[in-house]
């Protein structure tokens, strides 16, 4: 028994290290479609290998024995990320090749659907696979705002640096750690900010257009984040409110 538990996590592990590869390999194409630049291959190759690392790491902490059909879904958008990552560090140093990355970005939104109707149907959910999800859908709404900030103003960063900063601010008030009950607001509301920053970068809209949805995307944002806050901090005021909630978080969840 001992042997197969560890054929398979090395199975899983293998599996990241194949995820970085095809990571490479997008680079490479980008690279000679392109010609791109050494600030497109150095933050391609580091969000690569950060990744990788990462991932492996959280896989070996969760114990998984397999990787799973929703977990590759994510890790192909990942490598989609990445290769948007590139072509926005790039973008830095020569105009962008605005329809490869909104190419790109298009498909990586596309999948955000698919990885999870994939977990639910294959019963394979994880903690780790809906963290992951997570965290890629926030990477890539950090490198759209920096993309779409270059050409409508530098605030369009609070977009993208929004839920950093309240993962930080948890930090100091550990109420915000507590559990939010499930929302359709704001899932639509994570959802539109991909769309909204893609077609705000898209260069079909002249500036002013540009502006005003990035603007909406942010006010969404803002009302969304707010609300939540909110009710953290209101639940948290009334201990027994508290553990009701996230009593009925988890028996949603279950269900």
């Amino acid at each position: 028994m001992a042997l197969n538990n560890t054929y398979d996590a090395r199975l899983v592990q293998q599996e990241t290290a194949v995820g970085a590869g095809v990571q490479i390999l997008l680079l490479a194409l980008l690279g000679t479609a392109i010609g791109m630049g050494p600030a497109g291959w150095v933050t391609g190759l580091t969000f690569a290998i950060a990744t990788w690392a990462v991932l492996s790491r959280a896989l070996h902490r969760s114990g998984l024995r397999s990787f799973g059909p929703a977990n590759r879904v994510t890790l192909g958008r990942a490598t989609l990320v990445g290769g948007v990552t590139a072509l926005v560090a790039d973008s830095f140093e020569s105009t962008p090749p605005v329809t490869l990355l909104v190419g790109l970005t298009a498909v990586a939104l596309i999948l955000d659907g698919v990885d999870g109707k994939v977990a639910r149907r294959t019963g394979t959910s994880t903690a780790l696979g809906a963290r992951f999800d997570m965290e890629v859908d926030a990477f890539l709404i950090l490198v759209l705002s920096v993309y779409v900030s270059m050409e409508v103003g530098p605030w369009v960063l609070l977009i993208g640096g929004m839920r950093y900063a309240f993962v930080a601010a948890a930090r100091v008030w550990p109420w915000l750690n507590n559990a939010l009950p499930p929302s359709t607001a704001r899932k639509t509301v994570a959802a539109l900010q991909g769309i909204l920053l893609l077609l705000a970068g898209s260069g079909l809209l002249p500036y002013a257009a540009d502006f005003g949805v990035a603007l909406l995307a942010l006010a969404l944002l803002v009302w969304s984040f707010g609300r939540d806050v909110l009710w953290l901090w209101a639940t948290s005021r009334r201990p027994e409110q508290t553990a009701r909630a996230e009593q009925k978080v988890l028996e949603l969840a279950a269900h």
